[in-house]
């Protein structure tokens, strides 16, 4: 087995197309390096760099391939062009079960020629999301100028070049060389394997391993904080952003000026991330701590003294900028903003953000209302509905969209709204994404459901719905917002009441298909909880139950019946009697109404009708009073009779009257089973 090291060093490449730039050179490899059983790859990323380290066989070894070509009848004009596109002649073909097939004895082929042969071809064709040309003369393209190809095997050049059709690809080809750090380490060294290129590079100031690059920049940061006694914000995407931008990570902590120090935390957080890829800190007390944290490219001899005191005055200015939209933001009431929102095009088919915010408050009240809030915080949704987006208007959020809520807060709450209304405006986008908290703040919750309700009753009455993995407008976002709202704070509502509330006059388009997306959402959300999704699905079958606490509570109560004994029969035997009136109604179905109690010629038939008229009754009553783990025994207590009589009841009796009677009994027990729900969706 030999080792083989491809390494493609090019300027400056964009930190967010490093990873997959990588997994995509090592998909290409291992599809074009099949037939030398590729093996134990690795990947490496970095600012300046892509590379795979792969180990292979030393050749392809001969072999012989066989390929059918057309049928033996087929037009002349068919067998001309499979011998043309194979370079043979019809003479090296021979007739196998009436078709022409080629057999090719092909030569060894040594890892060292297979990896010129493709090497340059990935390369063409590398699937870079965005591509520039450079310099004159070439058509070869590249994120950013490419400069180097080290490619090596067990320690020696695979020698070829990225030339063709006339096109000298800038002269570009392998070589054994590679490049450290720009500024500590400039110009080439020779490499002779993965890991003395790795750790060559070290020494150059270069560290290819993004994970250590990553766990630099948070043990680094995490350090420097806690000699401070404060703590930092955690932020995994910038921590991976700045991982790609660094070849060498040197965390250093800079000091905020106490002039800025009374600005909105999230201001300055979401400020020096945007603007600088500063990390936030944060005091014991959760409050904004006078100190950054930033991430060098280089060490430093002074300890990054000068440097310090450079981004210092860099982040001076940024908040000094950020101090300007604050104030001046602030001399303009939010209230006051509220007209300005007529200017301002939701969507053509939607109208403006103004004409929203109507609709918003509206329905805020209502969610309100049916979240049995008091008259006073129901006229607080109202009001924060009506503010909600005002802060569109303001340009804080003009500069920073992300503050989008957070800031309407602040500024609500400088206008002297009452403390409920004010945190309802900041809290109405939560959850912002999967892993956000929901808001728990009563008129919060209404607000952030009205906005949510709205945008889906919306869009769906104009048909703009999400279609494969397009979602333009975060409509699968909004519903699981609705749902996680609703489970996290175990709201009793009627979603289909809220369904109609938020669509007001509109109908028509896909409003009809809402309650089956909000459904489908709730199926993606409890898959990715690890439960049982079918069971929902077949506690959905009868349609989705507006309360949505309701429906879980059946759902959890089911998927615990069919983990029991009895359960797991019952679910059998319901599949069964399915399976027996699927064929039988085919022939002379359905095989619906009222059994006939004269015509029961066993005591096993009796004993079933009798116990599920029992069932119907106690089940009916159960799932009245939301005693579902009630309903569920008393449908799983039906098993004894049903293993009876499937035991010694023959259903398709010679008698044409006793066997309609018995069809017409296991469908009174399939609509028995239906009050619960459709067992046959659940799997097992």
């Amino acid at each position: 087995m030999a080792e083989m090291l491809l390494e493609l060093f090019s300027e400056e490449i964009p930190a967010g197309m490093q990873a997959r730039a990588a997994e995509d050179l090592a998909s290409a490899l291992t599809k074009a390096f099949d037939g030398l059983a590729p093996r134990d790859i690795q990947t490496f990323f970095g600012a300046r760099r892509i590379a795979a380290s792969i180990t292979l066989d030393h050749e392809i070894p001969a072999r012989t391939v066989s390929e059918r070509g057309p049928r033996e009848s087929a037009p002349e004009k068919a067998l001309a062009g499979f011998t043309r596109k194979h370079g043979v002649t019809p003479a090296d073909l021979t007739l196998e079960d009436g078709f022409w097939v080629l057999n090719q004895n092909l030569d060894p082929v040594s890892a060292e020629t297979r990896i010129a042969d493709v090497v340059p071809e990935i390369l063409w064709k590398f699937p870079w999301p965005k591509s520039m040309r450079w310099g004159a003369g070439s058509n070869f393209t590249w994120v950013r100028p490419l400069r180097r190809i080290t490619c090596i095997l067990d320690g020696r050049v695979v020698p070829f070049s990225l030339a063709r059709d006339g096109d000298d690809a800038h002269g570009l080809r392998s070589s054994n060389l590679s490049e450290g750090h720009r500024f500590v380490a400039p110009g080439a060294f020779e490499v002779t394997s993965t890991s003395q290129w790795k750790d060559e590079l070290e020494t150059r100031s270069v560290i290819v391993d993004v994970d250590t690059r990553r766990d630099m920049i948070r043990t680094g940061i995490a350090r420097l904080a806690a000699q401070q006694n404060i703590s930092v914000v955690e932020d995994a995407g910038l921590v991976d952003e700045v991982a790609g931008l660094v070849e060498y990570p040197v965390p250093l902590l800079g000091r905020i000026g106490a002039v800025f120090m009374d600005l909105p935390a999230e201001v300055m957080q979401v400020s020096m991330r945007i603007n600088q890829r500063y990390f936030a800190l944060r005091t014991p007390e959760g409050k904004a701590a006078p100190f950054f944290a930033f991430v060098a490219n280089l060490p430093f001899k002074d300890g990054g003294a000068l440097t310090t005191a450079g981004n210092e005055r860099v982040l001076s200015a940024r908040f000094a900028d950020a101090r300007h939209f604050w104030n001046l933001d602030r001399k303009t009431p939010l209230a006051d903003r509220v007209p300005a929102l007529d200017a301002v095009t939701f969507h053509a088919k939607l109208g403006t953000q103004g004409a929203r915010a109507q609709r918003i408050s509206t329905l805020a009240r209502h969610v309100a209302e049916a979240m049995d809030l008091t008259s006073q915080q129901a006229d607080q949704a109202y009001r924060a509905g009506l503010l909600a987006k005002a802060d569109l208007t303001t340009g804080m959020v003009g500069e920073f969209p992300e503050l989008q809520g957070v800031m309407g807060g602040y500024y609500a709450a400088h206008d002297g709204e009452d403390s409920a209304t004010a945190q309802a405006v900041a809290e109405h986008y939560m959850p912002r994404g999967l892993g956000d908290d929901t808001a728990t703040a009563p008129v919060s919750v209404a607000v952030a459901l009205a906005d949510r309700l709205d945008l889906l009753a919306g869009f769906f009455a104009i048909s703009e719905t999400p279609t494969g993995s397009g979602d333009p407008y975060g409509l699968r976002r909004a519903a699981l917002g609705v749902i996680r709202s609703i489970r996290d704070n175990a709201l009793r509502l009627n979603l289909t009441d809220l369904f109609s509330k938020a669509a007001g006059e509109r109908t028509g388009g896909e409003l009809p298909r809402l309650p089956d997306f909000i459904a489908e959402r709730l199926r993606v959300q409890l898959r990715s909880e690890g439960k049982r999704h079918d069971v929902l699905a077949a506690t959905l079958a009868g349609g989705l139950d507006g309360d949505l606490v309701r429906l879980l509570a059946r759902t959890d109560a089911l998927s615990d019946m069919i983990q029991t004994e009895n359960g797991r029969n019952l679910l059998a035997a319901a599949k069964r009697a399915a399976n027996i009136l699927r064929i039988e109604d085919k022939k002379d179905g359905p095989h619906t109404g009222q059994p006939d109690s004269t015509l029961y010629a066993q005591d096993e038939e009796r004993a079933l009708a009798k116990a599920l008229d029992e069932a119907i009754v106690q089940t009916q009553q159960a799932l009245k009073e939301e005693r579902f783990t009630d309903a569920m025994q008393a449908m799983a207590a039906l098993r004894p009779v049903l293993d009876q009589f499937f035991e010694a009841v023959i259903v398709n009796a010679p008698e044409p009257e006793i066997r309609a009677n018995r069809l017409r009994l296991l469908t009174k027990f399939r609509q028995t089973t239906a009050l619960i729900a459709d067992f046959g969706q659940i799997e097992g």
